[in-house]
């Protein structure tokens, strides 16, 4: 049995921090659309460009196209023995498509619930590489330079205005809030605490993932 987890919160909830956690702890891929799209951004394709105008205005892109790219990247190899979904599905027809998928079969959920003062307050001291897009890990603080590449570390577009920020709070709750209502009567859905420490958020999901789907099963396969 493949462990298919799907990560869901407002932004700068975590969903990132801790989706990475548990792909180094499960060694199963974390695929974030976010950072597909920031790294499609980066190369200039037509996509990236349209996708990196609509995030810096706190929009998301369309349903069909989030759908392709998502089956696109879940028909990959390294996911057959399970993945970890951070920013898919945002919309309840998303969230029909992946039922309808073979990969998309046994989801747990896991919703990151956060107050919105804490996620502005997140959000203003968030910050991104200007070359490989990747995100800040909370431990790094203000570091100048980036982990992976040694890039330069800058304030996220969609994160340094703060219309912006309050407009993103707001295009979550209007289309991505009724998410929990698709999710929350399944017996695999999970509502965490994300205010907590990111050391405490990782213990409560890994203690509810472990009860939900036996560990010994997971590394059977």
């Amino acid at each position: 049995m493949a462990l298919n987890v799907v990560m869901l919160g407002p932004p700068a909830s975590g969903k990132g921090t801790q989706a990475v956690r548990l792909s180094k702890a499960r060694r199963i891929p974390k695929i974030s659309t976010g950072d597909i799209l920031r790294e499609a951004a980066q190369t200039g394709s037509e996509l990236g460009l349209r996708a990196k105008a609509l995030m810096d205005r706190g929009e998301l892109l369309g349903d069909s196209e989030m759908i392709g790219i998502v089956k696109g990247r879940l028909a990959r190899p390294d996911a057959v023995s399970g993945f970890i979904l951070d920013g898919f599905p945002r919309t309840v027809p998303q969230a029909r498509e992946l039922d309808g998928m073979p990969q998309g079969e046994s989801l747990v959920v896991v919703d990151l619930a956060v107050p919105d003062g804490e996620l502005i307050r997140r959000m203003e001291g968030r910050r991104v590489c200007r070359t490989c897009a990747a995100n800040a890990e909370p431990d790094e603080g203000s570091a100048a330079a980036c982990s992976r590449c040694g890039g330069e570390m800058v304030t996220r577009a969609d994160d340094g205005d703060a219309d912006v920020r309050q407009h993103r709070l707001e295009v979550y709750a209007r289309e991505s809030k009724p998410l929990l209502d698709y999710y929350r009567g399944r017996a695999t859905f999970r509502s965490i605490n994300g205010a907590q420490s990111p050391d405490r958020v990782a213990a409560e999901l890994m203690a509810e993932i472990d009860g939900m789907v036996p560990v010994n099963t997971r590394r059977a396969q």
